[in-house]
């Protein structure tokens, strides 16, 4: 991201707001920040109702023909207090497989050991191994592969 900027450095704020507008449209992120060279830039948008509406949908429809897991209380607001309750550390596309067609990490039922890599978060084309944090049971996937999740999102409880 470099550009020749005038005298007060607009023409390059302006071009790297405009490239860092894009790669949220790109990622599917709602909000990205950067410094380089003394200069800070935080790029967010809103998603409306109407926007993350189809997404739920997509992703209701995906689970309805997903093989049954056995239920846990853990949605929602709930799933983040769950004290096994493995949560996103940053912001990202979140992906239960190293690879397209690879083998998930885990399963529901599947047993996990401290450090043990649960998923992968993609965040600024970096895969980022996100290990579980303590050993157990996995009770619930709470997240779709290729979902993007947000910072403090409960994805994975452990029990």
């Amino acid at each position: 991201m470099t550009a020749k900027d005038g005298k007060d450095g607009t023409i390059a704020e302006s071009k790297v707001i405009r490239e860092l507008a894009e790669l949220l449209d790109e990622t599917g992120l709602s909000e990205i920040e950067i410094e380089k060279s003394g200069l800070r830039v935080r790029v967010a948008r809103q998603i409306t109702m109407a926007a993350a509406a189809p997404a739920a949908l997509e992703a209701a429809r995906n689970s309805a023909t997903a093989a049954a897991a056995p239920p846990v209380d853990a949605t929602g607001a709930d799933a983040g207090r769950h004290p096994g309750a493995l949560t996103s550390p940053m912001v990202g596309t979140a992906y239960r497989s190293p690879e397209p067609g690879a083998a998930v990490f885990v399963e529901v039922g599947s047993k996990v050991d401290e450090g043990d890599t649960v998923l992968i978060i993609e965040a600024m084309k970096t895969m980022n191994s996100i290990p579980a944090q303590k050993a157990g049971t996995v009770a619930a996937i709470l997240f779709e592969n290729g979902q993007p999740v947000e910072f403090g999102e409960p994805l994975i409880i452990i029990e």
